[in-house]
């Protein structure tokens, strides 16, 4: 029943709402009996002393019964809630108007009885309570004196039994009864409209539980209604922030699923090209050691180097795809970590077209690099640097024709420095260029087969870039050339 929080909050509303309303109940009647009791007080503040001057109620230390019977009879037809008590000079009840056995108590306190004869009085002021043991009443008195000699007291209690219940109090009290219904009815009324006011609030929470459970069920992000709209502004209350937040996540989580999915698509991919590209060269290698050991005698010098010669070119094809495996395997582990540290770029170009000089001048290729003056030390992975432009020359040397030229550019702009690998050879399709830096995507060559080309080298150029948290682009026309670009920042020092 309590499940919901509508149905908490409801029910601590309306728990609240009942405390509140019997507290102000509680508070109403004690505010208007205290003032009932001062507006008693201060009309009959004289009444004690009247009733001495009117009657001699006390002479000679001895009562006056008839006086006494004569003022009970006429306060009866007046007033029949005002009890009247006839004390000595210590207090003690000597007579008083009210039936027998109603009286509790032998003796009144004095107390009270002294400060309303002061006259430094704070309205309403109690006194004991002749008829009950500890209940205190408001009251009026008077001394009674004969010849400046005190002969006792006359002590008024305003407020008789039928006052003592609350029962009684609102049952002839019309504003009571009228106060204790408004306070009824306007607890109602706020009961009904604090329940509406909830049904409002809780709306948006009930609709953010239910995408909730839409979204757990299996449905699509898209498909999900939220409380907030995808084109409203910045969202206001909590509410809103939690369907904010929930659907951020929700996003995140799709994205992550998304994620998950291609890589496991590319790791399919992978293992069948993977596959694939060992089984040709195994195969092709075992093929030619089997022939050399069966035809082992009847093979010439020549043959046999020859065969020897293919079985290297393939091992070393395999040594080439593991090692590009393994390297980007660990590009892509989450734990790799760049070495960042601040270095001269262009002795680091010079370095490798120094490497490759003779690579270029065996495929009879003009390898060149323009590097322009003053350039700045960049910050990034050194290494993964030279394993990039590794790639992207070895890459230009594999699709140059013979008399054709690789350059390598470096020129400033604002605060990088733009790295191009530029070549003459066949050029790109246009529509392969989007699959370039796809992982085993190989270009159709006039090397056939080639021995060291595993497809693998853009993709871990890119994968570089990645990690740096920038890109490399490529722009490229058939039969015009091909040109690889990406920058590195300017190291500035702290």
């Amino acid at each position: 029943m309590f499940r919901s929080l509508y149905s908490k909050l409801s029910a601590v509303m309306l728990m609240l709402f009942i405390g509140v309303g019997i507290l102000v109940v509680q508070v109403v009647l004690y505010a208007t009996d205290m003032y009932r009791q001062e507006v008693s007080q201060k009309l009959n503040r004289e009444l004690a002393a009247n009733l001495v001057k009117e009657k001699l109620l006390i002479q000679d230390s001895k009562i006056r019964h008839e006086d006494l019977k004569h003022i009970f009879h006429m306060l009866m037809v007046i007033n029949p809630s005002i009890e009247l008590y006839l004390l000595d000079p210590e207090g003690n009840i000597l007579t008083y108007s009210a039936a027998p056995g109603k009286v509790k108590r032998e003796r009144v306190s004095l107390g009270p009885v002294k400060t309303w004869l002061s006259g430094d009085v704070t309205m309403p002021l109690l006194g004991d309570d002749p008829r009950h043991p500890q209940r205190k009443k408001v009251f009026s008195a008077a001394r009674i004196q004969q010849q400046d000699r005190l002969e006792g007291y006359l002590y008024v209690i305003l407020g008789g039994e039928e006052y003592d219940s609350v029962a009684q109090k609102i049952q002839e009290s019309f504003i009571l009864r009228m106060s204790t219904w408004i306070i009824i009815a306007g607890l109602c009324l706020a009961s009904v409209s604090g329940l509406i006011f909830f049904a409002l609030l809780t709306r948006r929470l009930k609709r953010l539980d239910a995408s909730m459970r839409a979204f757990k069920s299996g449905k699509s992000l898209a498909s999900v209604d939220f409380p907030l709209g995808h084109g409203q502004a910045l969202p206001g209350d909590e509410v809103d922030h939690l369907s904010q937040t929930f659907r951020e996540m929700a996003g995140r989580i799709e994205q992550q699923i998304e994620e998950l999915q291609n890589n496991d698509l590319l790791r399919r991919e992978l293992v069948a090209n993977v596959s694939h590209d060992l089984r040709t060269p195994l195969a092709t290698l075992t093929a030619y050691l089997e022939t050399m050991q069966l035809k082992e005698a009847d093979l010439s010098a020549d043959e046999r180097r020859k065969y020897v010669q293919v079985a290297r070119n393939h091992c070393l094809r395999l040594s080439s795809l593991v090692n590009d495996l393994f390297e980007l395997a660990r590009l892509d582990a989450e734990e790799n970590k760049l070495n960042l540290e601040p270095f001269n770029i262009a002795e680091l170009v010079q370095d490798v077209v120094q490497n490759y000089e003779l690579t270029a001048k065996e495929k009879d290729i003009t390898l060149t690099s323009n590097i322009g003056q003053g350039l700045s030390f960049v910050q990034g992975d050194i290494g993964l640097i030279e394993r990039i432009l590794e790639n992207l020359i070895m890459n230009a040397l594999r699709h140059t024709p013979k008399g054709g030229t690789v350059s390598i550019i470096l020129s400033p702009a604002d605060e990088y420095i733009n790295v191009q690998v530029l070549d003459t050879g066949d050029g790109i399709p246009e529509q392969e260029l989007p699959h370039i830096f796809d992982r085993f995507y190989k270009i159709s060559t006039s090397e056939s087969p080639p021995v060291s080309f595993t497809g693998l080298g853009l993709a871990i150029a890119k994968r570089i870039m990645d990690l740096h948290g920038s890109d490399i682009e490529v722009e490229s026309e058939l039969n015009s050339g091909t040109c690889f670009t990406f920058r590195l920042p300017v190291y500035t020092p702290n």
